[in-house]
């Protein structure tokens, strides 16, 4: 058996993704894991557009990560060996979705930081993330070779920015250029390197410089985790001598219950450091037993929850986390099992979708490579061929017993542009080529425009449209034409409104009948959110489905400018019918026109919102004007600057509509040495003299 399907016993598994924000330099550890476990025989870097796990011809030439990629590799700790499957996922905020369906699957992570840098907007977004799914986490301190580098200052910037409990296991030995290894606090030994590919490693005593520090440091560590587990509390409030053991344990049971955050440090460029780490992410990250059961409904009774277990025993429930286009195999589903098996030339059924689907093969990973193998088991993950409807999120289990567990929501676009085949004959090929991009990218939205019959694509930047626009390119052979990006505006309501619609239509024979009397209202929690307050029957009930489908569908287009309306809560309260002529149809037309009309009302006064994107440019101090000018000339509210050694950092908030081109203006005015970063934050009213202008727009 080769060594990527070696077997091992479940308790050895670790299941765990690498996040940062763009540019900290995971993929660059992800090689040296790589790299020391035996996978790649020659480090690829990722400045010279080599990197393993930086596969699509795209991120060999940008230089960065665009979708996650997955592999298996072997580690031995102790003599023991342990299975790794690893994502490794991008960091710049427009592929926010691949780190999002990552993380829902993973076992554990580590957040790796820039040293120099601390944390940065996308790493405050990836650690939330985090968050959601309850995802136990190691932190590493990367890039301490380079200028900057400061592992005390990070500690610092984790305190302020991510509020977290945590604690350093690791202290570098030397600075900058000057730093050659660790210090570990639980073994209280000396880490050092002597070559340049980190394989000549020896275990020493602490530099008589750092013995201090060192104990000051475990102290601290010891007096962080005790609280986890009482033996070790007991020991440690007696003023005894805790063992290697012991603390490990202390801390393995924080990490493992998502409270204390152990923090790594060292240079993956210069192989200093990922070796300990290694050993760190087997002994205190979870294993599939550790992270235990999960819980789904029911399909057939949705107030029944249902648990399975991590055992190869237990009925098949899995979770279909990534669809990939692959031109050897054609679509591959990336799955993770969660209980039971999943074997090739069987059946399986979707509970999300009602459907049975048919498994033609199985793989294991590693980046675009691919090994047959005729099984996946409970805690494993892998790639199914052969399924034909299964999409990001929908759960695969045994028909016999369903279970449906949890979907991935994703972000809404908020950038569009319009596309069009350069020849006529590639309007077919558009379509479908459009058609597999969407079903690999959740965030990628396909739509055609009503009035001008263009296909419009729709996703979370205008980096995000390059790619997908270059995928077109490269491998699907269709060139297009290009619209101006157009920003994903809403619309909203400010105030209360009570609105009739009726609908009543006598042209011989059968008449139409339908009368509602409905109050609009703001929603700000929720998108849309429909009350049924009738009473005595005043409306039929076979109706209220009616009147929520009437209203749905004119929230896809509101008055202002045609853009969909959000934050707004429909209670229907009121109405009439007619024993003969009311209908479905009739009363969804008279919901859609109590609506329309509601909106237009001086007490609901329609207002358009607008994307607002936080945005952080780090630029040398002696920009600072101009950076700040160029802000505010963009309508941007400047929330404040901090000081990062000889750079300054610039914190705002700016309307996505005036973003378009910034990096091009950020790198003229700083000679090349600014760099901006930016996310989506919030929706907010545009103000009254762009609405006009916009509505105008809209028009003509």
């Amino acid at each position: 058996m080769s060594a990527i399907g070696k077997k091992v016993t479940l308790d050895k598994v670790r299941n765990f993704g690498i996040i940062a924000h763009i540019d900290a330099g995971k993929t660059t550890l992800s090689e040296r894991i790589l790299f020391y476990t035996g996978k790649i025989y020659k480090l690829g870097e990722v400045h010279e557009g080599a990197a393993t796990m930086d596969w699509m011809v795209q991120e060999r030439e940008r230089g960065i990560t665009i979708t996650s990629a997955a592999t298996t590799c072997f580690w031995t700790v102790n003599g023991v060996d342990y299975r790794y499957n690893l994502i490794d996922t991008p960091g710049h905020i427009d592929f926010t979705a691949e780190v999002e369906r990552s993380l829902r699957v993973l076992d554990g992570a580590v957040c790796v930081l820039d040293s120099s840098q601390g944390v940065e907007p996308q790493s405050e977004t990836v650690w939330r993330q985090a968050d959601k799914y309850g995802v136990p986490r190691l932190i590493y301190a990367n890039k301490l070779a380079k200028m900057g580098g400061d592992l005390f200052k990070t500690m610092d910037s984790i305190r302020s920015r991510l509020g977290v409990r945590f604690a350093p296991v690791l202290l570098p030995i030397g600075v900058e250029s000057e730093f050659k290894g660790v210090v570990d606090l639980i073994k209280m030994k000396a880490i050092k390197y002597y070559d340049d590919l980190g394989k000549d490693v020896r275990i020493e005593e602490i530099p008589e410089d750092m013995v201090e520090l060192a104990k000051e440091y475990r102290a601290k560590l010891i007096d962080q985790i005790a609280e986890y587990d009482d033996a070790v509390m007991e020991k440690y409030l007696a003023g005894e001598e805790l063992t290697e053991q012991e603390i490990l344990m202390a801390m393995r049971k924080g990490v493992l219950q998502v409270k204390f955050f152990p923090l790594f440090c060292g240079d993956a460029l210069s192989n200093k450091g990922p070796q300990v780490l290694l050993d760190y992410i087997a002994l205190l990250l979870p294993s599939p037993l550790d992270r235990g059961s999960v819980t789904g409904h029911n399909p057939l009774n949705e107030e029944k929850l249902i648990t399975r277990n991590p055992d190869v025993n237990e009925p098949l429930t899995g979770l279909a986390f990534k669809i990939a286009v692959d031109p050897h195999v054609g679509r591959l589903t990336f799955f993770r099992v969660y209980s039971g098996k999943i074997t090739s030339g069987s059946y399986v059924y979707n509970s999300t979708r009602g459907e049975k689907e048919r498994i033609s093969r199985i793989f294991l990973l590693h980046a675009n490579q691919r090994e047959e193998v005729p099984e996946l088991t409970a805690g494993e993950i892998g790639a199914l061929v052969g399924l034909k409807v299964t999409k990001t999120g929908d759960t695969l289990c045994d028909e016999s017993n369903p279970i449906r567990l949890e979907g991935i929501k994703f972000a809404e676009p908020v950038i569009s542009r319009a596309v069009e085949p350069k020849t006529k004959a590639d309007q077919e090929k558009l379509s479908e080529a459009l058609g597999k991009l969407a079903d690999e990218d959740p965030t990628l939205r396909v739509t055609t425009d009503q009035e001008t019959g263009q296909l419009v694509i729709s996703g979370m930047g205008e980096l995000h449209l390059d790619i997908i626009i270059d995928r077109l390119k490269r491998e699907f052979n269709v060139d297009v034409n290009t619209g101006n990006p157009q920003v994903a505006y809403r619309e909203t309501i400010q105030g209360v409104v009570e609105q009739e619609g009726k609908y009543i239509r006598q042209s011989g024979g059968r008449g139409q009948y339908g009368h509602v009397k409905i109050k609009i209202e703001p929603c700000p929690e929720k998108d849309f959110e429909f009350v049924n307050e009738i009473v005595g029957g005043v409306i039929p009930k076979e109706y209220i489905p009616s009147v929520e489908k009437g209203i749905r569908k004119a929230i896809e287009s509101g008055v202002l400018a045609g853009y969909p309306v959000v934050n707004v809560r429909v209670r229907l309260f009121d109405g009439s019918f007619h024993e003969v002529d009311s209908s479905d149809a009739a009363f969804q037309i008279a919901a859609s026109m109590a609506f329309k009309d509601g909106m237009k009302q001086p007490p609901a006064q329609a207002v358009l919102l607008e994307p607002i994107m936080k945005v952080e440019v780090t630029f040398p101090t002696e920009y600072q004007g101009a950076v700040q000018g160029s802000i505010l000339s963009r309508r941007g509210l400047i929330l404040g600057t901090e000081q990062r050694g000889n750079v300054s950092v610039l914190f705002a908030e700016v309307p996505l509509a005036e973003m378009f081109g910034y990096t091009t203006e950020i790198r003229s005015i700083t000679s090349g040495r600014g760099s901006p970063s930016m996310e989506f934050c919030k929706y907010a009213p545009v103000p009254a003299n762009i609405q006009e202008q916009i509505i105008k727009g809209k028009s003509k």
